[in-house]
């Protein structure tokens, strides 16, 4: 199955699919949410609006890109 990945100067932000059929949010090892599509995501993901890594990194700060298309397709 897909997953995607976006790199940032912080490292990389994942989406990989949960065996529910939601997509998780994951930085530095960590599940910061689950979402019912990578758009929904990935959206969040570019606001800022997940749940904060344990290292108090913004997400919000580290210019992700909200659209799905701008990030890495990994098999």
């Amino acid at each position: 199955m897909v997953s995607y990945v976006f790199q940032t100067r912080k490292g990389a932000v994942s989406i990989v699919p949960e065996k529910s059929g939601r997509w998780q949010v994951v930085y530095d090892g960590q599940g910061l949410g689950s979402y019912p599509t990578p758009a929904s995501a990935s959206d969040d993901v570019a606001g800022g609006h997940t749940f904060m890594p344990s290292d108090g990194t913004d997400l919000g700060s580290l210019d992700i890109s909200p659209d799905i298309g701008d990030w890495e397709q990994q098999r």
